[in-house]
């Protein structure tokens, strides 16, 4: 089935999951956006004010900057998908609980298992700890790691959240250099993806 149609029978779950735990206190659900074909999927923190209000991930300053990234690597945004780790906003936008993280995680392994991207890239320490447990972001920003999840290779390059780079020159500057590296990545997983496609013929 089309991954689309699936991405929002998974979305209208959501919606009526009345045991999500932030639910209560946000005005809407911020499920996700962007290409659901897509081989690259980013994965923030989760849901700000603006976020919560028009119900769509990073379209705060966050997100314009997060735009001007995927600019700097000719990676349009509509070319991407793009998700959280809770689908609800916080209170006070205040760091999501380990509870409440695992929670909204069945939903987010049911949507990287729907877009089966070859590269995800995490934004923020959060989305970082669900496929990197137990490792500091300021160590291995920016360095692809070879994850075996849901029995499927994938590639994951951690970055840091783009509003932590908003409140840093020095980590503004270390998410630009970041960011530079995916479009290698992409390559690299394209050149697999023909691989394997051969050893099948």
């Amino acid at each position: 089935m089309d991954k689309k149609i699936n991405l929002e029978k998974l979305k209208e779950k959501m919606e009526k999951d009345q045991g999500l735990p932030l639910k209560k206190n946000a005005t809407r659900l911020v499920f996700g956006v962007g290409n659901a074909d897509s081989e690259v999927l980013f994965i923030g923190e989760g849901p700000g004010y603006w976020e919560d209000q028009k119900g769509e991930p990073f379209v705060g300053n966050a997100g314009k900057l997060l735009d001007n990234l995927l600019y700097s690597i000719k990676l349009p945004r509509q070319d991407v998908y793009i998700t959280n780790v809770v689908h609800h906003r916080p209170p006070e936008n205040r760091d999501p609980s380990p509870e409440e993280i695992a929670a909204y995680g069945k939903y987010l392994d049911e949507i990287i298992e729907i877009i089966k991207p070859k590269i995800i890239v995490t934004l923020g320490r959060f989305s970082m700890g669900k496929f990197l447990p137990g490792v500091k972001i300021t160590a291995i920003h920016g360095e692809p790691r070879s994850v075996h999840f849901m029995e499927r290779q994938i590639t994951v390059i951690p970055m840091y959240h783009p509003a932590a780079a908003l409140r840093s020159i020095q980590v503004m500057n270390q998410i630009k250099q970041d960011f530079l590296k995916i479009p290698e990545e992409i390559r690299k997983a394209k050149t697999n993806m023909e691989v394997e496609q051969m050893k099948l013929v």
